[in-house]
């Protein structure tokens, strides 16, 4: 099922921006997995040094709520050297919308 079909009251959004550096996709998708939350759709690319990040993910099946998830990422783009946010997919349309 494409991601356009699937209800949206379990997707978020996480973006990622920081300095380019091996292993951010792999540690932000190890957090995913971990709390089996699956990743729907991905888009990355680096500007000069500026890893630049942003993916769709459903939490339908997650062991824990979108707080805990926040928390988690935030500290792990502590750790990293990144900004790493994440919004409801319905937050993220709302504030971005043209």
């Amino acid at each position: 099922m494409s991601t356009s079909n699937k209800p949206r009251k379990n997707r978020v959004i996480v973006s990622v921006l920081g300095q380019d550096r091996v292993g951010i996709i792999a540690a932000v998708a190890q957090i995913l997995s971990t709390h089996n939350i699956n990743i729907l759709d991905i888009s990355q690319t680096i500007m000069q040094d500026l890893f630049t990040m942003i993916l769709i993910a459903d939490m339908e099946m997650s062991d824990i709520d979108l707080a805990t998830l926040k928390d988690l990422l935030q500290k792990k783009g502590e750790e990293l050297g990144l900004k790493i946010d994440v919004q409801h997919e319905d937050v993220f349309r709302f504030m971005h919308r043209i």
